[in-house]
């Protein structure tokens, strides 16, 4: 029995201690358990948002964001960002479908530092969304508005003319379609359209036509409207190209000023090429017959659409002309001004939207009756003396007028350098006796003397005028103020600046005072040396 008891006791210890084995070895691995629940528990967690960059879940211990770096483009650049509560917003608009990867840096509390690490830095990677137009090309309903679709809800929509900035505005709730508050029949129009609310919005033309089986087309810009010589023009058809058109594409006016290319199975766009349509151009597209051309007008059977290309301003035209040294004065663009390529697009883009600047006077010297005569942006005589003088030395009919040509032989010029090399030449011609000229030129005079101008019968007009004829000899005939014809041959260097009046060479036994016809006459020696002076363009100035 005392064995048995003995035995008992035993068996009842082996078995208590089988028992508190397990919980003894159990109790380090729950302790091991519990930690990495607390390390868990610290880890910082970030997800994309649908309002925001990324959305940040602090460590539940406790925790608070110290650093927060997004980056995204092809340079892979740093792009600002704030932080508002725990969302991560963008400090300035970015464009839609940009790759983006925003990371965060955590700093835990003490305690839990200790366990999982002071800090920690978490990331996320998106592409911003990209909503798009389910279509572009749209058959206006019988009743009820026209509505665009989008491929994914947008938070911020507009639409406006095509071509131009469109205003949007924010929706209360995202929507994935937008009803135009167009009304015409057929047209195109631009929708603007983001996803969120800190994205640009993305323009997209959208063109609407009337049901049934006529082929209406629509161009963009409008017809009749103004525009730049690199404006491409789009054409949009309620049919497929090739069946509207075939393989003839339509004839562009004026002709080689670009090309046209397939956009999609219903648009073209013509593209203007070098010096495009030109400056003050009249710009024609002509469709075949039966085409609807919303805005278009008619040339017989044919619809055509017309735009046209405003000519420059007086300012864009002294820019130019002084740029080419036509004029007494050089233009300096205002301090920020962009460089541009010498190019004919980057020329007549500065005619179309001239630079600020200031404008000086390019001699020392400069006459104070020349420097009354002048403005930057008024048709004064200056200018068409200096459009006399660029056509003459180009060769062209010296008409004084800035006609589309002249522009585009300007434009030219200014691209290839070719500045004048004559100067610049002002004369003055006082009547108060005794009469006399003195000849300016880049700064200083360079002839004077006495001479001869109209009698009181045939006085010589005051005033400033360009000189529009020069010829070494001519021939000079008239009537005298008593009725009788007169025919005067073999008169040296004249130089016509009003009408029949010019500056000459003539024969008398004095000068000094009122002998001509209303001409300015000089002794032939005299003439002889202002002659050179004074080629077509040259301004001339009378004062009593």
């Amino acid at each position: 029995m005392p064995e048995q008891l003995a035995l008992n006791q035993r068996r009842q210890g082996s078995a208590r201690l089988r028992y508190v084995l397990p919980v003894v070895v159990a109790l380090p691995f729950a302790a091991v358990i519990a930690v990495f629940a607390v390390v868990a528990q610290a880890r910082p967690q970030i997800t994309t948002s649908t309002a925001a960059l990324a959305r940040v879940t602090l460590p539940t211990g406790g925790g608070r964001i110290t650093r927060v770096v997004a980056i995204g483009g092809r340079e892979r650049q740093v792009i600002p960002v704030r932080l508002q509560g725990n969302q991560i917003v963008p400090a300035e608009r970015l464009p839609a479908g940009e790759r983006l990867t925003v990371q965060v840096t955590v700093s835990r509390p003490g305690w839990i530092s200790w366990l999982a690490g002071k800090t920690e830095q978490v990331q996320v990677s998106e592409t911003t969304p990209a909503p798009k137009i389910v279509s572009t090309f749209l058959t206006r309903p019988a009743a009820g508005p026209l509505t665009v679709s989008f491929t994914a809800p947008v938070v911020e929509v507009g639409a406006g003319q095509a071509g131009t900035p469109i205003a949007t505005r924010l929706l209360a709730a995202p929507v994935r379609s937008f009803a135009l508050s167009e009304t015409a029949s057929a047209g195109t129009a631009d929708v603007a359209l983001a996803a969120r609310a800190w994205e640009i919005p993305t323009q997209t033309a959208v063109s609407w036509f009337p049901a049934g089986t006529s082929a209406t087309a629509v161009a963009s810009p409008s017809p009749g409207t103004n525009i730049t010589p690199g404006t491409k023009i789009t054409l949009t058809f309620s049919k497929p190209v090739a069946n509207v058109l075939g393989s003839r594409l339509p004839p562009v006016r004026p002709s080689g000023s670009g090309s046209w290319l397939h956009l999609n199975a219903h648009t073209i766009q013509f593209v203007p090429h070098g010096y495009g349509y030109g400056i003050g151009a009249s710009v024609q597209i002509a469709l075949p017959a039966g085409v609807n051309l919303v805005g278009g007008t008619s040339h017989g059977a044919d619809p055509v659409g017309q735009w046209t290309v405003p000519f420059g301003s007086f300012l864009a035209l002294q820019q130019l002309l002084a740029k080419l040294g036509y004029l007494p004065v050089t233009f300096h663009p205002a301090a920020g001004a962009t460089d541009v390529a010498s190019t004919p697009a980057a020329e007549e883009a500065l005619i179309v939207h001239p630079p600020q600047g200031t404008f000086s006077w390019r001699y020392p010297n400069t006459p104070a009756r020349l420097k009354a005569l002048w403005s930057p942006t008024g048709d004064t005589e200056l200018t068409r003396g200096a459009v006399l003088a660029f056509q003459q030395t180009h060769g062209m009919v010296t008409s004084g007028l800035a006609t589309a040509p002249v522009w585009k032989a300007m434009i030219n010029a200014a691209v290839h350098n070719q500045v004048s090399t004559f100067g610049y030449t002002f004369v003055m011609v006082s009547e108060t006796l005794p009469e006399n000229i003195k000849v300016w030129h880049n700064g200083r005079i360079v002839v004077q003397g006495l001479v001869n101008t109209g009698i009181p019968a045939s006085p010589t007009a005051l005033g400033t005028y360009a000189v529009y004829e020069h010829i070494p000899v001519g021939t000079m005939s008239g009537t005298n103020p008593n009725g009788t014809p007169y025919h005067d041959t073999g008169i040296p260097w004249i130089s016509y600046f009003n009408g029949g009046d010019a500056l000459h060479g003539f024969i008398r036994a004095s000068y000094g005072f009122p002998q001509s016809l209303g001409c300015v006459e000089m002794p032939f020696s005299e003439a002889g040396q202002v002659y050179p002076y004074t080629p077509i363009g040259t301004i001339v100035n009378i004062v009593s």
